[in-house]
């Protein structure tokens, strides 16, 4: 371990920084309700679902007329093989595109450990599973189009030239040809990967045509209800499909249906579901296009609407500022709005009824602040500072790292305008700001562990940049931060061995030093104020659970 350590833990917290809220998704804020992702709802429930569509996969070898194999490791490949149920084409989809991308995957890990029987009744199961797809895909969507048709074909012909090449190589006992058979293999099996994304991106955009069709066609609430809901279904499923939404004229239909006072009650499924399909640049891009900016700002402006809508509208304006997305950056209209969004999301703060709505509110507000360093500037004339430390201590609102993360990133930015110090020493914000330092996980999850270093991480890095104003640093000294800056950097389990946290604490306790030299012993000064900081950060890395 060298100075190139300390550098990378300087760079992570730039990153984290930059990146905030923790240089993540919206969604991987875990919230409560109806915004888990559906694989994260109930795994059981999945797996019942997944359990109907279980097969003895050795009766199609049978009906093959192949032998069944006796290999040990036959049982770990029984894989989904029956219909998902009738009249439902993008489960059908989905599901049987994840058997078949299963068995892809599992047929190139036999082959390169040249398990030849294993490849080759693998590779007549993949026959089976295209051909179940096609077939029933055709009889539920009842129409095909000359492009699906021709794929379809191009698809089952390199199911058919796989199962009669990998036959072939049974009966092949020269270990130079079986190797140059193998090439043949993969090439074929990579061209069959290629033939059924193809098969499956077309069905997929066709399936989601039909429901953007309804959507901007329908006025039946329950029919909108129901549409929406299954397109936010499909948006869990990844930005693959995602993308398809947005090309096909998802972001248009959803922003149309939440300009309809008639359709208010579907809102927030409706914006629910745009903040999901502009995790991708095409969902920002037709945003944009359609100024779903100004559709969200008069939403958030309107105290008209639900809290439930304007939180959802709330998690909208997180997803397009995020920092961790480039292409969000270059968002005209989100300035021309900025000031009556950051008032609006403020107040929605002010008046959350729950952690989750204060936490989509904070969390667009932290990545505003990145989107526009006059966004700070207004938050420091909207009261921020008193909204946000007020919230700390209400339970009901501010109840999980991952709300005081947005808190404190949001402090963090402010922090480096010179007026804030006084506002932060007003509201007792020192004080909050410390026991920011000793934020601990209540459930050990990774999620949390995470959470929890970057509240801890960003709770210094305040702290830093706030005592450069004398009375900050004074009240810091007063309320024995020197103290635990030190316990974070001598013992590693404080701050879970997180570089990021070593570096911030070790900023932070030089800039106090400085105010305040006679609050350090010797040894602490020595090692962790009066070397390079790069060599206090090595002494600090390698330290064992100890004091001595």
């Amino acid at each position: 371990m060298g100075p190139d350590r300390c550098g990378q833990a300087l760079l992570q917290i730039g990153m984290n920084m930059m990146a905030l809220p923790g240089g993540r998704h919206l969604d991987s804020i875990p919230l409560q309700g109806q915004r888990l992702p559906f694989m994260q709802v109930d795994s059981v429930q999945r797996w019942m679902e997944d359990l109907k569509l279980m097969t003895e996969c050795e009766c199609m070898c049978v009906l093959q007329a192949k032998p069944i194999s006796l290999e040990e490791d036959t049982q770990g490949d029984l894989i989904l093989a029956g219909a998902p149920g009738p009249g439902d084409p993008l489960q059908l989809l989905l599901k049987r595109g994840w058997v078949i991308s299963t068995e892809l995957r599992r047929i190139g890990q036999k082959l390169a450990q040249d398990r030849w029987a294993r490849v080759h009744s693998m590779s007549v199961r993949l026959t089976c599973h295209a051909r179940s797809m096609v077939s029933e895909y055709s009889t539920i969507s009842r129409t095909s189009s000359q492009e699906m048709s021709q794929a379809e074909k191009l698809l089952m012909e390199k199911c058919s030239e796989l199962s009669a090449v990998t036959e072939r190589c049974l009966q092949v006992e020269n270990e130079h040809v079986l190797k140059s058979m193998k090439a043949c293999v993969s090439e074929t099996l990579s061209t069959l990967g290629q033939h059924f994304g193809q098969l499956l991106e077309l069905a997929l955009t066709r399936e989601v045509q039909a429901l953007v069709r309804k959507i901007d066609t329908s006025d039946n609430i329950y029919i909108m209800e129901s549409t929406t809901g299954n397109l936010f279904s499909l948006t869990q499923e990844g930005a693959p499909l995602c993308r398809i939404i947005a090309k096909e004229g998802g972001v248009v239909a959803l922003f149309k249906v939440c300009r309809q006072d008639s359709f208010r009650c579907v809102y927030p499924q409706a914006l629910r579901t745009l903040a999901s399909i502009c995790c991708v640049e095409e969902g920002v891009h037709q945003l944009e296009k359609v100024d779903g900016i100004l559709c969200l700002a008069d939403i958030l402006t309107d105290d008209s609407h639900s809290e439930a809508t304007r939180a959802e509208a709330a998690a909208v304006v997180a997803q397009v500022t995020s920092p961790h997305l480039s292409f969000t950056q270059h968002l005209t209209s989100f300035l021309e709005n900025m000031e009556e969004i950051v008032a609006a999301l403020i107040k929605l703060c002010q008046e959350a009824s729950s952690g989750e709505v204060f936490l989509l509110a904070s969390a667009a507000l932290a990545n505003i602040t990145f989107f526009d360093k006059m966004a700070c500037e207004m938050l420091l004339q909207l009261n921020a500072i008193r909204v946000l430390l007020e919230a700390c201590s209400d339970k009901q609102r501010v109840d999980t790292p991952y709300t005081r993360d947005q808190i404190v990133t949001i402090l963090a930015n402010m922090s480096v305008l010179e007026q804030c110090a006084s506002d932060i020493i007003q509201e007792n914000g020192v004080q909050l700001i410390m026991g920011m330092l000793s934020e601990k996980p209540r459930s050990g999850t990774p999620a949390e562990v995470a959470a929890c270093e970057r509240v801890q991480q960003k709770a210094a890095v305040t702290l830093a940049r706030l005592c450069r104003d004398p009375d900050v640093a004074q009240e810091a000294v007063r309320l024995s931060c020197m103290s635990r800056l030190i316990e974070l950097c001598r013992s590693p389990s404080e701050r879970n061995s997180s570089d990021a946290v070593l570096v911030a604490c070790l900023a932070a306790l030089r800039r106090l030093a400085g105010v305040c030299p006679e609050g350090l012993q010797d040894s602490d000064f020595q090692q962790l104020v009066q070397p390079r900081l790069v060599d206090s950060f090595l002494l600090c890395s390698n330290m064992e659970e100890s004091f001595v």
